[in-house]
């Protein structure tokens, strides 16, 4: 099975600017648990903003939402993979590098997204 095969292609950006208020916002509107920090250019990385990065920061920041940026939080570079690898590749990846996310990009255009927990539903549908 390939990536293209299970990944999320409705993918929710937010700016790197933006404050942890307007992707807290984001996140809740959508339900999700982590937004796709968006390049500054064409030639930028891309970022991944989780609620668990968020909260951290919360904490131990003690931080306003309303003055903490996305970029001061986010994983940038996020870490991208392309949409012909198999599926089991990228689940050694993810568990080598402890992340339950990757981005999937082609040519640096940002195509999907792909979670631990669409791999782990992808082996149960397989062994059921």
């Amino acid at each position: 099975m390939l990536v293209k095969d299970i990944m999320k292609r409705d993918v929710v950006t937010v700016s790197p600017f933006a404050t942890l208020r307007d992707a807290l916002s984001l996140m809740k509107r959508h339900n999700l648990k982590c937004l796709v920090v968006e390049q500054q250019d064409a030639h930028d990385a891309w970022g991944l903003i989780t609620y668990t990065n968020i909260l951290k920061t919360i904490v131990a920041e003690n931080g306003d939402i309303d003055l903490i940026n996305v970029y001061d939080v986010c994983a940038k570079p996020a870490i991208g993979v392309g949409e012909s690898l198999d599926v089991r590749h990228v689940a050694s990846l993810m568990t080598d590098s402890v992340v339950k996310r990757v981005l999937v990009l082609n040519d640096n255009q940002l195509l999907g997204l792909v979670t631990m927990d669409d791999i782990v539903g992808t082996v149960l549908d397989m062994i059921e």
